[in-house]
């Protein structure tokens, strides 16, 4: 392709927009001057410079959110012509035209394609996804995990909080409560450590509850969208087995954590 054709060539887009919580979504196209290695969130900072429509009416600029560029942060997640993913990693040029934006329907809109991921915060408070250590003196080090257990740890410990397996999931929409896979992969993580497990039996009750694993529909979409190739069905069953021993510890009392 030469330089003159490389200038020419244009991208197309069509972004759903919608000017406050309460107002009603509408689309708006876009045509941008093509560029090699281009990414979505690049293509969004081109319409931002200059945001005039398609038909070369000047429209308010896109909102969006995004902090890292680089697949970090979870920031940028959007619904991409059809898929919920990172936008930073989205590349125009494997990418089907024109390419279709839209925010993630599981969480409200705050503007345009910026949605309110409370929910899933919400969710990971729920189920006290921390190691819970207080004060600020020197405990001096904590007990080691084992090695073949801090390396699946370490893959459940990628989640960036991105919001996609939750947007993926059926089960997780305005009619339901269910929290969604992120959080119980979370459950998984932090019951393995070794002082994170003095809550082990707290967070397996909490999600025994409503809105735990029982809403698991067991789809699988989450584990197939996720960014990080984080096994969240493998989590999902290992807690299956976990709130069963949890359930008769219950039942019939165990001094056992």
């Amino acid at each position: 392709m030469s330089e003159q054709q490389t200038v020419q060539k244009t991208v197309r887009f069509i972004i759903t927009r919608q000017d406050s919580a309460e107002s009603t979504p509408y689309n708006q196209e876009f045509e941008i001057p093509y560029r090699p290695n281009m990414n979505v969130i690049s293509a969004l900072m081109e319409i931002r410079r200059n945001p005039v429509d398609a038909s070369g009416k000047e429209v308010a600029p896109i909102n969006w959110e995004m902090n890292c560029l680089e697949e970090v942060c979870g920031a940028c997640s959007m619904v991409i012509n059809g898929k919920p993913r990172q936008s930073c990693t989205a590349l125009v040029d494997k990418l089907e035209q024109p390419i279709r934006l839209q925010p993630m329907k599981t969480f409200p809109v705050v503007r345009d394609l910026q949605v309110d991921r409370s929910r899933m915060f919400d969710s990971l408070k729920k189920v006290k996804a921390w190691v819970p250590i207080d004060g600020t003196y020197d405990l001096g080090p904590g007990p080691r995990m084992p090695e073949k257990k801090r390396q699946w740890a370490y893959e459940l410990s990628k989640c960036m909080t991105c919001g996609v397996c939750l947007e993926a999931c059926p089960n997780v929409n305005d009619k339901s409560n269910f929290i969604g896979p992120a959080p119980l992969s979370q459950v998984r993580l932090f019951n393995a450590h070794p002082t994170g497990a003095l809550n082990k039996g707290e967070r397996l009750e909490t999600i025994m509850g409503d809105g735990g694993l029982a809403n698991c529909g067991n789809s699988q979409n989450c584990v197939q969208s996720c960014p990080k190739g984080i096994p969240l069905t493998t989590s999902i069953a290992a807690l299956n087995r976990d709130t069963t021993i949890q359930a008769f510890r219950s039942f019939f009392g165990s001094d056992q954590v």
